[in-house]
């Protein structure tokens, strides 16, 4: 926006020749901050050399595929369009419980602090894969140093947004819920966002639900960025639907 201040004209009493106006000068636009990918993984690939899965942002990691009681990630779909696919849920009563995840690393660019931040992804799955709550992607964890990550809940498969902020003893967890389910066996497209003291969960482009969080909220952390699930616990809150374009952008 220009700022234009006009000043009046002085009258010189000597030679009564009047002084032109002085043009303020022009204030320089603010440079807007392009949004940068700072990771992307589109499963097109499948899996490329070493069995990790490839970032396409050109800054991310590649994904290292973890796994436990013979669990596995597929890559299904077409030549050039796959998708990941995760191992449906247990049963309460089994011995064993095939499950997987994929790990990148701790990347400085997922640490964003206060600034603008987006992460998100294309899912499908059904109710039925809904067993608990559904971690699509995270980095950090609650009962650590901070956190930011997208679940789906387990009561009505909404989509939630989390973020966790640093340097306080007794963590609060900020959580925004989405006001439509996901769990229709449709893909859609989740996004969180994270702007200034908003937190916003957008499904299908479309502002589902957003909360006011602290302006000061900082987010970082020393762990590694994770998809379909946070660990292998017991009771670990695996996601068990299809993934696609799992994305985290700065700006």
């Amino acid at each position: 926006m220009r700022l234009a201040t006009t000043f009046a004209t002085a009258a010189l009493t000597a030679s009564s020749l009047a002084v032109p106006a002085l043009a303020a000068p022009a204030l320089a636009a603010p440079t807007a901050t392009a949004p940068v990918t700072v990771a992307r993984y589109t499963f097109d690939t499948g899996t490329v050399a070493g069995g990790k899965v490839s970032d396409r942002s050109g800054r991310g990691s590649a994904l290292t595929i973890r796994t436990a009681d013979r669990g596995r990630v597929n890559f299904n779909g077409t030549t050039a369009d796959k998708y990941a696919a995760f191992p449906a849920p247990c049963a309460k009563s089994a011995t064993t419980c095939p499950r997987a995840l994929l790990e990148g690393t701790d990347d400085p660019d997922l640490d964003p602090g206060t600034r603008l931040f987006r992460w998100g992804a294309t899912l499908r799955l059904t109710k039925a894969q809904v067993a608990g709550s559904s971690n699509v992607m995270q980095k950090g964890v609650v009962d650590t140093e901070s956190q930011w990550k997208l679940q789906i809940g387990a009561n009505q498969a909404k989509a939630h947004c989390v973020v966790v902020g640093q340097g306080s003893t007794k963590p609060t967890v900020y959580l925004v819920r989405s006001s439509v389910g996901v769990a229709d066996n449709k893909w859609h497209d989740v996004m969180c966002q994270r702007s200034g003291n908003r937190l916003t969960v957008y499904v299908d482009g479309k502002d589902r639900g957003h909360i006011t969080i602290p302006t000061a909220l900082s987010i970082g952390n020393n762990l590694p960025l994770r998809i379909g699930g946070p660990n292998f616990n017991t009771r670990s809150d695996m996601y068990q639907g299809l993934l696609d374009d799992v994305y985290a952008r700065l700006g």
